[in-house]
């Protein structure tokens, strides 16, 4: 039986932050994909979110799957959730390709039907981008029941 130990203050707060981070450049993602695709100035305010959401996810990565980071307390603390946390980092792979894949799009000139392929790529993307957060707070109240939040 595994005995629970305190949850790592220092690390959960850099998770916090970057959680936040990655929630507000997903906001604009969505509000740039949403708003009316008029020619290269929509493509560029999408482009423009992507950057974030890709450099905002890089860092995510970094503090989840870094030398010292999230994911290698979790396991050192429960390592019950080895699975999990190996979805986790699976995820990660995937979802820097649609990253990746979306920001090449958005690289090339505007052409007729781009901004509907491009809208349900980045749907796609932030559906997903939402559900890994989910699994990631999940992970975290399991192993420290602590709640990193569902900050706005």
């Amino acid at each position: 039986m595994e005995v629970s130990r305190p949850a790592p203050t220092d690390l959960l707060a850099e998770v916090r932050r970057r959680r936040a981070e990655l929630r507000h450049a997903m906001g604009v993602l969505e509000q740039a994909l949403g708003s009316p695709a008029a020619g290269q100035d929509w493509l560029a305010r999408v482009r423009h979110a992507l950057i974030q959401v890709d450099a905002d996810f890089r860092m995510h990565v970094e503090v989840t799957e870094g030398t010292r980071g999230l994911y290698e307390q979790v396991l050192g603390d429960a390592p019950r959730l080895a699975g999990r946390v190996q979805r986790l980092t699976d995820e990660h792979r995937t979802l820097a390709v649609m990253v990746g894949e979306l920001l090449a799009r958005s690289e090339k000139p505007a052409e007729p039907g781009d901004a509907d392929q491009i809208r349900s790529q980045g749907t796609v993307l932030l559906a997903r981008l939402a559900r890994h957060r989910q699994a990631g707070a999940d992970l975290l109240y399991e192993a420290y029941e602590s709640d990193v939040g569902g900050e706005t």
